[in-house]
This record gives C-alpha cells, structure tokens and sequence, in this order.
C-alpha cells in the first residue's frame, strides 16, 4: 500500500477511535470481490445481448416483462451462491466498535444483513423482494431459480414485479429520510466501492459533510465521494477495508 494511503487509513483510524455514530454508503463495488457483477461501467457488459441499464426500466418492464425477471432470475441466482467478503464483515465488526453503525448500500443483493451488519438502508430495494402491481402485496422470496417466469403474486396470482428501485423511479420516502437523517447524525461517514454517478445516493456524502462528518472514501478511483472526501484510500475494498477494522 503506497505510503499516503497508510496516512489516510491511520488517519481513519484515528477519526474511529473517536466516533460515535458511523454511516457507510456502499454501492457495487464492494460486492465485486463476492462476484456479483457491477454491470455499471463495465465495457461489454451484456446479458444476454441485452444493456442491463436499459432492462432496469419501468419502460423495459412495461414492454416485456418476461424478458426482464428472466434478468433478475439470473441474477438472483448469481447473489444466491454469492458470500459475504471481507469489507462486508469489516463493516459488520464496527458494530462493537463504534455505537451506532448505519450501512447505506445502493446493493440489492442483501450481503450486508448476511455478514452481520444490523442497522442497513436498502437505498435501491432488494432483489429479494416482490410488489404485486395488482394487489399491492410485497413480501420476501428467495427462490433461486424461480419455478416461474414471470412469477405470478401468492396473493393474488397477478403481476409481480422486482422490489428494487428502477432507473427513472424516486427513491422510496422512508429510505431517502433516513439515509439523510444517518448521513447528518454521522461524525464519520465513510463511501466504499461506488462511482457516484448514481443520484441521488450521490449526493449523501455532501450532506455528511456539510453537516460536520468526516469523509473517507475506500474505492478503486476517487470519485465515489463527489469531491467531497477529506481521506482517499486507493484498492480493492475487500483488500483495504479489514485493515480498518481488524
């Protein structure tokens, strides 16, 4: 590890040492290393020839929906045989560390909850769950591979769809109040594994820092934190990460 990237991650140290309330904004780069592809930003990533981004759509359901829970079938069963890596556990550990810990992931695939982590914001969903557009009813399935595609709703038996949040779709009331609220209350705020392209999670590390946190980004590039961390440690997060925290 370069030498300024020791500095920052004593200096994080040092700022833990002292916190009390720690927020964690995660995206998908932090699941990487348990092999759940980041799609985002990566040249040729198609499924199927398919553009993932463009199956992630209200439009793209609207369409074909078939097509897009044979996507998110395959993914789930991707994230089903997927494992928690070392930066999931090394958030998990600062639990008994600090004493309050709020991990806000972009994710969908709920590895945080399998490593132990406690207090999580499902910022975009869970690909574990379903809406019935019909009946409204949502609930968990964690069926890998479904038996049918398109599932149909156990209540009902009309069309379900992914409890994840699409392109185009707002933020879900309750989880944008309480990512806001987690990243003002923070003293350390902490930005692991994404490009901050996607808003607005984006803008979350602004809000801790104009309200008196200390930003600290763990990411292959800087960027993730949108210019606002104050401590950048370069590398792989299931790398860099556990030695936070060890």
């Amino acid at each position: 590890m370069p030498e300024a990237a020791r500095a920052a991650l004593a200096g994080t140290r040092a700022r833990l040492s002292t916190a009390t309330r720690v927020a964690a904004l995660t995206g998908a780069g932090i699941s990487a290393a348990s092999g759940v592809p980041t799609f985002r930003g990566t040249a040729g990533a198609l499924w199927e020839d398919h553009d993932p981004a463009q199956l992630a759509t209200p439009e793209a359901f609207a369409r074909d929906p078939a097509l897009v829970w044979r996507w998110y079938d395959w993914r789930r069963g991707l994230i089903a045989n997927a494992a928690p890596n070392p930066a999931h556990a090394a958030l998990a550990r600062l639990e008994a560390w600090v004493r309050s810990v709020t991990v806000i992931t972009q994710n969908v695939d709920g590895l945080h909850a399998r490593a132990g982590s406690t207090d999580i914001i499902e910022y975009h969903g869970s690909i574990w769950r379903t809406r019935c557009l019909d009946c409204g009813d949502e609930r968990e399935d964690r069926r890998a591979p479904l038996p049918q595609v398109p599932p149909p709703c156990a209540a009902c038996g009309g069309r379900l769809r992914p409890g994840v949040v699409w392109f185009g779709e707002p933020i879900p009331a309750a989880a944008a109040a309480a990512a806001a609220a987690a990243a003002r209350g923070c003293g350390l705020f902490l930005v692991v594994g994404t490009s901050g392209a996607v808003w607005p999670a984006a803008g979350l590390a602004r809000v801790a820092r104009e309200s008196g946190a200390h930003v600290v980004e763990f990411n292959l590039e800087r960027g993730g934190a949108g210019g606002q961390s104050q401590l950048f440690i370069p590398g792989d997060a299931a790398l860099t990460l556990p030695q936070l925290v060890p």
